[in-house]
């Protein structure tokens, strides 16, 4: 049962959280991106808190908590639990303030976001890798704060942490003076969400705010349809910085008053958008932090002409999981498709595939081979890049008729990540 009804952040505790940040934070930009705006026929400008020095905006929340605790309860340390940005915000913090702290992070979390924490934090700060998702990592740090008497900063909800990310609602009106006529704004735990919706709810109440998760971790779209907080038995990690179980109750309460609208956006989606980030605006965008621009296709009519801001969270991404980026990409277009097929043990087998059942421009990208028992057929994994998906029905036309067709592989993912 939610308690925690009655706080919604006061526009003077924002402000005095914003004076906290002077000198610590950017300032970060407000910049009208062209390829968005050509595309919908808007004027869509990206507030980039991927070039706050921790490369995200969790540093607002994670400093402003610290920076009003007591020298009493710095001196017993601090304790948090992050899948990566939250981490860096207190390691930064820690090190800025002199203030040991012990940071507890999921095993799977990506190396580089490791190497970055403990750059930030130097000497002052302890990795302690924890569980496979956030919540379990969460758990581990609590138990870890009662055993020793520590203090423990919440990711996300806590009211200084909400007040801190508030900070960046305060800096888009200052720095766009025109009416803003939408906002989209990812959602992990909410705090981010909360802040910022609750300043806008206050100072610009016509701006939609429009919450974006992604499909594999709906925690808050979930909790907003039962109207209470629920407990996600599973969630997709790959959109590691929003890949929450349980968004928080203080961030419910606020978030189900503020906003506007509630959307999710698939993975492979994201890839897409991630790589033209990239490609077109030279923008490193973390999974979670590109997920204001991805779910801006299911507002294409509604945003024509209209002053659309998007929130890009973080770029924290490690370059080695741009391949995995680049390959959901394609198979969300459907360009990348993966087969069983079935080889005849004679000559030319193989060629014939190639010649007869490939289009011209049909790219064999993945073959993997198998002959155990039969001699008269193999079975191959067999994965093919088209230039365009409507060739697609042309191809398993091809395959099927020729007799090389055994299975589909694109969607049945667990098999699919087992063999590729």
């Amino acid at each position: 049962m939610n308690t925690k009804t009655t706080y919604f952040p006061a526009l003077n505790d924002v402000q005095q959280a914003a004076d906290r940040l002077k000198g610590i934070i950017n300032r970060t930009p407000l910049t009208l991106n062209r390829t968005a705006s050509e595309m919908y026929g808007a004027h869509i400008y990206f507030k980039r808190e991927d070039l706050q020095p921790v490369r995200s905006y969790k540093l607002r929340g994670a400093y402003n908590k610290m920076a009003t605790l007591s020298v009493t309860d710095l001196a017993k340390g601090v304790v948090c639990a992050s899948a990566g940005n939250h981490a860096q915000g207190v390691a930064f913090a820690c090190n800025k303030m002199q203030v040991h702290g012990t940071i507890f992070m999921p095993t799977p979390t990506p190396g580089q976001k490791l190497e970055q924490v403990k750059m930030f934090g130097g000497d002052y700060v302890d990795v302690v890798l924890a569980g496979d998702t956030f919540d379990e990592a969460k758990y581990a740090a609590t138990d870890f704060c009662e055993s020793r008497g520590a203090v423990f900063i919440h990711p996300f909800d806590d009211p200084k942490i909400i007040e801190g990310q508030a900070t960046i609602a305060l800096e888009i009106l200052e720095q766009l003076p025109q009416p803003i006529d939408y906002i989209f704004v990812p959602i992990g735990g909410g705090g981010l969400a909360a802040g910022l919706s609750s300043v806008f709810q206050q100072l610009s109440p016509d701006t939609k705010i429009i919450g974006v998760e992604p499909t594999g971790a709906p925690s808050m779209k979930k909790a907003l349809e039962k109207g209470e907080t629920v407990h996600l038995d599973r969630i997709n990690k790959f959109v590691d910085g929003a890949a929450v179980q349980k968004v928080g109750e203080y961030t419910f309460d606020i978030c189900k008053q503020t906003l506007h609208d509630m959307r999710t956006v698939e993975e492979g989606r994201i890839c897409q958008v991630i790589l033209s980030m990239y490609n077109k605006d030279a923008i490193v965008a973390e999974p979670a932090g590109a997920l204001s621009v991805a779910a801006l296709y299911q507002f294409a009519d509604e945003i024509k002409g209209k002053n659309v801001v998007c929130i890009i969270s973080g770029s924290n991404n490690d370059i080695t999981r741009m391949e995995e980026i680049k390959e959901g990409a394609l198979l969300y277009a459907g360009l990348k498709h993966y087969f069983l097929v079935k080889f005849p043990q004679r000559p030319g087998a193989l060629r014939e595939f190639v010649m007869n059942v490939l289009g011209p421009t049909d790219d064999i990208t993945h073959f993997e081979y198998t002959k155990k028992n039969s001699k008269e057929k193999g079975t191959a994994v067999v994965g093919i890049e088209l230039k365009n998906a409507s060739e697609y029905d042309v191809l398993l036309a091809n395959m099927k008729e020729r007799g090389f067709y055994v299975d589909y592989l694109n969607n049945q993912p667990h098999l699919l990540n087992l063999l590729v």
